[in-house]
């Protein structure tokens, strides 16, 4: 008994140790998209890639985890996963472009999309059903650890080495982790006659790529578009016909009959509802620090550490408090600070307090750890434990997709808002406007001081007012954004009910099992 308990122990920290070194290169990045920009060139639309084209890549292997884990053995798909995303961040940091960034990207998350999903199948297979809430909350701690870190350490290494070093240092964190899971994990079965379903593959890739592209495009090419209307009909079909393949083939890429499991149904939900609303903050409050306020990658770093610390002291809390009392107060709670807070970030302006920022999003960090594991636990904890293997990839997927559709959809209400607001402002504000009339007048006769003509020194000044316009105008679309980015985290809230019925794991299990 006491020999199980070990094993379990070293199992959970071999597999917190992969899940760290993939979540830590995603936290790095967050707070390098605006330095990115302009290192390569590029813009917001673009670069946001980095973060999309990741995303996606690891959607489209996270189905095929299940399959992958019981054909070749857990442990060799894991630290094969592992030795590939090394190489993938190692490849990242030698890259010239935005472009090739965006492909290495691509290629990072093919290994980096089976980490999360067969670590969590070994968990459940090494941890009893009783502690399986504190077992991912130590997991989770792992998951929030690395945010915590992430973004101080990745404006760190911008400020005073280069942003290559946001990938390079990942290499021999990948390479400890590879030793160690090397060392501590055993083999699992291997089921040789296992086929791979082919057509799910393709048609799965085939309509989370159509859909992300074009919700990423949809601002620059216009929504109602043949170029991107194309791509939204292509996206669908190929949904509905995943659906059908899934349904009717002998050994499906994603067990669809899973979602008979209604504890289950509402889990993946709900927790794909918060990570699109997390999205908001990891991808939006950057770009408000350093593009608004100014602030360096590093101090932008250390005023995000906060939020990332409240979530990791809270995740074994909830996965302990889960274990005690259930999903529903843990939901309520967390779903309520975490909306409440969200939209609290709607008054951003440009001038507001560091102070004030902290303190809202370390309580929104409180919120989030406190809702997110118990939302995947109960879902987990409904399904039959030899359907794990399959029921962890599916989850793991949608939420992946309802992630990188949370970036791409907020990048699109961002970009359109700044549009609408900065034309606006431009239309209330004239030259003829006796406030912008006396800001060039101001303007002009400084510039004239410094020995410019007065043509020049006019040129000047209403070359400023169009920068503070923008300016404005784009604060105001972040702030826009964060309202809309609340939206699916209240829609959590009432979800919750049809977690009133099933509040034994067992009696769920059973159930499930008997479907």
């Amino acid at each position: 008994m006491a020999e199980q308990k070990q094993s379990m122990w070293l199992v959970l920290i071999a597999i917190i140790l992969g899940t760290f070194v993939a979540v830590l290169n995603n936290s790095l990045i967050n707070v390098a998209l605006p330095q990115l920009v302009n290192v390569f060139g590029s813009d917001t639309q673009t670069i946001q890639w980095v973060l999309t084209g990741y995303m996606l890549s690891s959607a489209v292997v996270i189905p095929m985890s299940g399959f992958l884990g019981g054909r070749f053995g857990n442990k060799f798909m894991f630290v094969g996963s592992l030795i590939a995303f090394m190489i993938g961040s190692l490849l990242c940091g030698l890259a010239w472009s935005d472009s090739s960034l965006i492909f290495f990207r691509v290629l990072q998350g093919l290994g980096g999309g089976l980490i999360m999903p067969i670590g969590m199948t070994f968990i459940y297979a090494s941890v009893p059903r009783e502690k399986i809430g504190m077992a991912l909350g130590l997991w989770g701690v792992a998951a929030m650890a690395a945010p915590a870190i992430g973004p101080t350490l990745g404006g760190y290494l911008i400020d005073i080495f280069s942003w290559r070093l946001l990938f390079l240092i990942c290499v021999p964190v990948a390479l400890f982790a590879i030793v160690m899971c090397s060392s501590l994990l055993r083999e699992t079965p291997k089921n040789t006659s296992l086929k791979l379903d082919k057509a799910g593959a393709i048609l799965s890739v085939i309509a989370c790529g159509s859909l992300l592209f074009a919700l990423s495009k949809g601002q620059s090419e216009g929504w109602t578009s043949f170029y991107i209307v194309s791509f939204l009909l292509v996206a669908v079909f190929s949904l509905i016909l995943f659906i059908w393949v899934e349904l009717h083939v002998e050994s499906p890429l994603l067990d669809l009959r899973l979602f008979k499991i209604t504890p289950f149904t509402v889990s993946v939900i709900t927790a794909s509802m918060v990570m699109m609303g997390m999205m908001g903050g990891t991808f939006l409050m950057p770009l408000y620090l350093q593009n608004i306020q100014g602030l360096t990658p590093m101090q932008s770093g250390l005023l995000l550490m906060p939020q990332s610390i409240a979530m990791a002291l809270m995740m074994p809390i909830s996965g302990r408090l889960f274990d005690k009392f259930g999903v529903i107060p843990l939901g309520l709670v967390g779903l309520t600070v975490m909306g409440v807070t969200t939209v609290e970030l709607h008054n951003l302006a440009q001038d507001t307090p560091n102070h004030w920022l902290d303190v809202v999003l370390t309580i929104r960090g409180i919120g989030i750890g406190l809702c997110m594991m118990p939302l995947s636990t109960v879902g987990m904890n409904s399904v039959p434990k030899h359907m794990v293997g399959l029921a962890s990839p599916l989850s793991n997927v949608i939420r992946q997709v309802f992630a990188s559709f949370g970036i791409a959809l907020l990048t699109a209400v961002m970009q359109s808002r700044q549009t609408s607001v900065g034309a606006s402002i431009n239309d209330s504000v004239s030259v003829t406007n006796d406030t912008a009339s006396s800001f060039i007048t101001t303007m002009s006769a400084v510039y004239q001081q410094s020995g410019v003509d007065a043509a020049t020194a006019k040129a000047g000044a209403m070359t400023m007012l169009g920068g503070l316009i923008q300016k404005e105008a784009a604060v105001r679309a972040i702030a826009d954004t964060f309202l809309v980015s609340a939206i699916p985290i209240f829609i959590s809230i009432p979800l919750l009910i049809f977690f009133v019925k099933r509040k034994k794991p067992a009696e769920t299990t059973e159930q499930g099992a008997t479907r």
